[in-house]
């Protein structure tokens, strides 16, 4: 004898109120892309912030199947079923998702064939729910029929622009024809061919110079300038995001644009740049931002607006319930919200003013003073901090530790408690970008040094005449040398006078905790190491010894104990062995021989050495990772790494010349 679980009752129930209670979630959700989409390009990526985002991108996506299904488990009456089919076109056209909001990471255009075939399987789910409403009484099958094909449009752009966005394409599309070079074979032929017919041959060679392209400059001057050329500069350095390389006429052209800014207008450009790579990425505007893009685009909110006037002048309301009519009604009207926050988003954006641009028109012609001088915001601006040693002194401690290591989270929710965001000043980007421009001077003076990139704080370090500390940046790994001088920037920021500026002593203490935080959390960014295993052994050296010594009033007691160590007189990894990767009391070696220099000079050295390991990170960093970060807020190291390339400071310029030719000269 079998057992009913499940009564008819409440499988009715769960057909009608699951399905309207469906609906109406990925209403919200939708809302919710729409408006997260935007915030996710400036909002740094905290533990909460990217909770939300990640469910909500996923609830979307998941809850449209789910709907689908109950709707295709509707058998009631005639006109019920002709309005299930009608919810089932608008559920289908959430599956296109918001124009500002495609991909939630990287790895979605890398899985855009598996994108497109989920919504072809849904897409003819779809078509066979609205088959179901035939034949019908009423006009509401032929406005699903217009719903859908509203859809099919939508979905076919999501799908159009991850595969666009996608790595794979990004880099083909970046390749050109096939160039097999001069005909070698051809040539050697002929020169066989004369020499034995008794001619004397010589092979003459010859450079033949491509064009070289011209400067880069508006046409005109306007609010829009900047934008115009940002953009341009950004259609000849988009091979860096796929790590491909660049020629010298680009670094000729670019290092000639930026060496007439000051620091504030090239990180500015820098930061237009990636606005327009992060729209490429994740957003629709490889598919919006085109004529053909934005008639089609446009073809489907026509469809919408159709759709919602037959509604309310053609269909019979009376055959539905109120409920029911109410949900038609608010998934309609939030299309159509949607689309007009789209396109307001849009004509506040960068593409708007390059197509004004293009037409020698400017903002002045938009209506709405809001549209004339709109707020952007293209990143963050700001940099993760973290320190090894407040960590250590286990300033804030952790709530239900067995919990979380029940679940295996304590390290990750320990990391993510000390982590703080600070905003990244206008002084840091003056020592940034000085400093580079010095080395580009350097470099011009000396052509064959080798560039900034493939130095990690040895340069700084000869130019102030600092041999003696060369073995914390060159004698070690980079994620080592990392570990020492954020432990001794630590200490002499706590125990050593200030300087004169104070910026120096200052922003060094802020690039020390950023390099620290990219080194636990986002090691991908990084050369291949094992810093993750160094600073949890030097965070547990740390503890044993502050559990030892303590407890402290206050973090500069405990840091002045801790330089009182004698680890001057036996190197510290003498007595630790290779066993353990503790650098602990290498950094406190470091920061004593840096304290007995005088002020002003130590922090200069600390913070030209600083710039220097974030100019080698950013340099070494893969494109992909680079890419990925402008979906989480943007990162420093990203605007770094850009402007590096602009000022010619990367190893990504390998091609000098054109072809060379050769030709035979017969005597």
């Amino acid at each position: 004898m079998f057992v009913q679980l499940v009564s008819d009752d409440v499988q009715k129930l769960w057909s009608e109120q699951g399905l309207q209670g469906s609906i109406l979630v990925s209403i919200v959700l939708q809302i919710m892309l729409l408006l997260l989409g935007n915030r996710r390009k400036y909002n740094p990526r905290t533990l909460v912030a990217t909770s939300i985002l990640w469910c909500v991108y996923n609830s979307a996506y998941a809850v449209i199947p789910t709907a689908l299904t109950i709707t295709a488990q509707t058998t009631s009456d005639v006109s019920t079923r002709e309005l299930m089919s009608f919810w089932a076109s608008l559920l289908f056209l959430h599956l296109g998702g918001p124009d500002n909001f495609t991909a939630y990471s990287m790895e979605d255009n890398e899985l855009w064939l598996r994108h497109s075939v989920l919504m072809a399987s849904q897409a003819l789910f779809t078509l066979y729910i609205l088959l179901l409403s035939f034949p019908s009484c009423s006009h509401l099958p032929l406005l699903s029929i217009l719903v859908y094909a509203a859809g099919l449009i939508k979905c076919f752009g999501r799908v159009q622009t991850l595969r666009l966005a996608s790595t794979e394409h990004h880099r083909a599309s970046m390749l050109g024809l096939a160039d097999p070079g001069p005909d070698y074979a051809k040539l050697m032929e002929e020169n066989h061919l004369k020499l034995s017919q008794g001619f004397i041959v010589n092979i003459d060679e010859f450079a033949k110079h491509e064009h070289s392209p011209s400067a880069i400059n508006a046409d005109q001057e306007s609010r829009s300038k900047e934008i115009v050329e940002a953009h341009h500069l950004f259609k000849k350095f988009r091979p860096l995001f796929v790590d491909h390389i660049l020629t010298y006429e680009d670094r000729d052209i670019s290092t000639s644009y930026f060496s007439d800014l000051d620091s504030s207008k090239a990180f500015r450009a820098v930061e237009i740049e990636l606005g327009f790579a992060y729209d490429k990425l994740y957003t629709k505007a490889n598919v919006v931002c085109t004529n053909k893009g934005l008639i089609v685009r446009g073809a489907s909110v026509v469809l919408i607006l159709v759709v919602l006037a037959s509604f309310y002048f053609l269909s019979d309301i009376g055959d539905y319930r109120a409920v029911e009519v109410f949900i038609t009604y608010l998934a309609l009207s939030a299309e159509i919200s949607k689309e007009i926050y789209a396109l307001i988003t849009m004509v506040c954006s960068d593409w708007t003013d390059l197509w004004l641009n293009q037409r020698d028109q400017t903002r002045d012609i938009l209506f709405f003073q809001c549209l004339k001088q709109p707020t952007k915001q293209r990143w963050s601006n700001t940099i993760p901090q973290l320190d090894v040693l407040s960590v250590a002194l286990n300033e804030k401690p952790t709530r239900v530790l067995r919990i979380q290591k029940l679940f295996g989270v304590d390290e990750y929710l320990e990391k993510q408690s000390y982590e703080t965001f600070t905003e990244v000043s206008v002084n840091l980007k003056d020592m940034i970008h000085s400093q580079f421009k010095e080395f580009m001077g350097f470099m011009a003076k000396n052509p064959n040094e080798k560039p900034l990139c493939v130095h990690r704080g040895s340069y700084s370090l000869r130019e102030n005449e600092c041999i003696n500390l060369l073995w914390s940046t060159d004698g070690v790994d980079f994620d080592q040398s990392i570990l020492i001088w954020h432990i001794a920037t630590t200490l002499c920021f706590d125990l050593a006078v200030d300087d004169e500026r104070g910026s120096n002593r200052v922003e060094s203490n802020h690039m020390s905790r950023y390099m620290l935080n990219l080194l636990v959390s986002n090691p991908e960014m990084l050369p291949k190491g094992i810093g993750m295993m160094r600073y949890r052994d030097t965070c547990a050296d740390a503890k044993r010894f502050f559990n030892r010594k303590g407890p402290f009033t206050n973090n500069a007691e405990a840091y002045k104990i801790l330089s009182e160590v004698k680890c001057r007189e036996v190197l510290p990894s003498v007595v630790t062995g290779d066993r353990s990767k503790t650098v602990l009391f290498d950094g406190c070696r470091l920061a004593l021989v840096l304290m007995e220099m005088k002020v002003e000079l130590m922090w200069k050295v600390i913070s030209q050495v600083w710039i220097e390991m974030l100019g080698y990170a950013a340099a070494n960093c893969g494109g992909f990772h680079h890419s990925q970060q402008l979906g989480r807020g943007g990162q420093l190291l990203t605007h770094v790494w850009l402007l590096m390339a602009h000022l010619g400071l990367t190893e990504h310029f390998q091609v000098s010349k054109g072809h060379a030719r050769a030709k035979l000269i017969v005597s």
